[in-house]
């Protein structure tokens, strides 16, 4: 089950990274972050449990918010494509800004409702192994890549 969780992080961000689809991005980073949780789970120590349980709760949040601003977005330009999102801060600051904290806390910044579930999961993870640890930190790096 690492294996194939690692393996299923390490793929799905690395094909949110090539996504121009802002709704693909969302999805595809929520299969790397499932995956996580995953993880977490079958290392059976205590933090591990906790970390999956906190970070589905905190993912299930921002993944909506993130879902929600692209629906709003698409209203008003009627498209999910990158490329036209270009003077948002400049047509609608506050939305850019709630949507800038949905997505820091989509990559787990410190400060936000997914860095205390990865944190933990992390924890419970060296526990148990570190290599292990290194493979499943790579892809919160990975994360910091699709999400900027």
């Amino acid at each position: 089950m690492y294996l194939l969780g690692l393996l299923s992080i390490i793929y799905a961000s690395l094909i949110t990274i090539r996504q121009f689809d802002m709704k693909r991005i969302v999805a595809y980073s929520s299969i790397a972050h499932m995956n996580l949780i995953v993880i977490g789970i079958f290392v059976g120590v205590q933090q591990g449990l906790d970390g999956a349980i906190y970070l589905m709760i905190a993912h299930g949040i921002v993944s909506s918010g993130l879902f929600l601003t692209i629906g709003v977005v698409y209203d008003k330009y009627h498209s999910r494509l990158l490329r036209y999102y270009s003077g948002l801060v400049v047509m609608m600051p506050l939305f850019a800004f709630i949507f800038f904290l949905f997505t820091m806390a989509n990559m787990s910044f410190p400060g936000t409702s997914n860095f205390v579930g990865e944190f933990l999961l992390l924890l419970g993870i060296f526990q148990v192994n570190s290599t292990l640890l290194f493979f499943a930190a790579s892809g919160i790096v990975l994360s910091a890549i699709y999400s900027i």
